[in-house]
């Protein structure tokens, strides 16, 4: 059983790896056709997979992970690891082995471009915003600190994942879409000028790279390779490949702290 192992012993000998990313979030995750997903989180995992493997070749698998089964995936070893917008919190770590963060996205609010009564984040009071199962998203805006961020009044509109609430803001069935600033860019420049980004960010939201809980050797390995990404420069280019077009939005120059591996 390849799950007894830790992953970056099961690359060395198996050279195959299962990576769950997101399917549906343009410049994070989207897989059009048969062919495999593309963006930034795809790309960082191609480049985390290559130095867990000293470069040698790797058979991957993708497979979709949306918000709602990112933990079970990774407890049934239906994925080996997951690179999908994925916020390291206290609550999660009881059930995941974080390596990372490799970015510090910030939540935003994305509203149609034609709205006037939402211009920062705590204009949300009252206002149709969505759920995603899975998503914390929702619970910065309604609860407060620590795990909160705003204790905002809400009216809360469910959906399967974030490209159904685009879906629902696009038919005005919603009133915002508030998420991380990094899947927010994406989708609105998919959206090719419907809608607007606010620009008040409001949370630091860090990015891990989910592992099997207790695959403290796989995360220690996955550490050195995110500060690896940064020193040589990988980090600016992918940001800039996937999100320079989008005005408010910089690359980070430097790597964020780590979580530590437990």
């Amino acid at each position: 059983d390849s799950r007894a192992t830790s992953l970056v012993d099961k690359i060395a000998t198996d050279r195959k790896v299962i990576v769950g990313t997101k399917w549906d979030q343009p410049g994070l995750g989207l897989k059009a056709g048969s062919g495999e997903p593309q963006g930034f989180d795809v790309d960082v995992a191609k480049y985390v997979i290559r130095e867990l493997s000293g470069g040698q070749s790797v058979d991957v698998e993708w497979k979709e992970s949306i918000s709602s089964n990112r933990e079970a995936f990774l407890a049934s070893g239906g994925v080996d690891f997951i690179v999908a917008s994925y916020s390291i919190t206290e609550a999660r770590k009881q059930k995941v082995t974080f390596a990372g963060p490799y970015i510090i996205a910030h939540q935003d609010t994305m509203v149609r471009a034609d709205s006037t009564g939402i211009t920062k984040a705590t204009d949300l009071e009252g206002k149709r915003i969505c759920q995603v199962a899975g998503s914390n998203a929702y619970k910065r805006v309604t609860d407060p600190p620590p795990d909160g961020q705003l204790d905002l009044d809400v009216q809360l509109v469910g959906a399967a994942n974030w490209s159904e609430c685009v879906a629902k803001l696009s038919g005005n069935n919603l009133d915002a879409v508030t998420s991380d600033d990094l899947l927010l860019a994406g989708f609105a420049a998919q959206g090719a000028g419907r809608f607007r980004v606010l620009g008040d960010p409001f949370t630091d939201e860090k990015w891990g790279m989910g592992l099997r809980k207790g695959d403290v050797k796989t995360c220690e390995a996955v550490n050195p390779a995110i500060r690896k990404m940064y020193s040589d420069g990988t980090v600016r280019q992918l940001f800039e490949k996937w999100f320079g077009t989008f005005s408010g939005l910089s690359a980070p120059t430097t790597p964020p702290p780590a979580e530590g591996c437990s």
